[in-house]
């Protein structure tokens, strides 16, 4: 378990990215999650999409690294590749945070050696 006072930052993307630095993609997983469901349920597909590949990258990254699922990684990094174009196009409070988090997903991913 992890001390949840590490996470001082203000604004849930900027806590996603602390914790992928950390190397804690599970709780990263946890925390664009409220924000995935409030989009989903008001129909902002796009953008709840865009999330979603977001959390799909910090789970493949957790399925990999501290689950040592290399088939299911290998199933649940595509939806983040899927999605992480939408970025482009949808409009985000922020956003530059979102590309930060998007392109730390892709650093973190280009270590994997399968």
């Amino acid at each position: 378990m992890y001390d949840k006072t590490l996470f001082t930052q203000d604004l849930a993307i900027e806590r996603f990215i602390y914790a992928l630095e950390q190397g804690l993609y599970i709780e990263a997983h946890e925390l664009l999650e409220e924000e995935w469901k409030f989009l989903k349920k008001n129909n902002e597909k796009d953008k709840a999409k865009a999330i979603q590949g977001l959390i799909n990258g910090a789970t493949a990254l957790a399925l990999y690294y501290k689950k040592n699922r290399i088939e299911a990684y290998k199933k649940v990094w595509p939806v983040f590749e899927k999605h992480k174009s939408l970025l482009e196009i949808v409009e985000l409070p922020n956003k530059d945070k979102f590309y930060e988090a998007r392109d730390l997903l892709i650093k973190i991913n280009n270590t994997i050696n399968l």
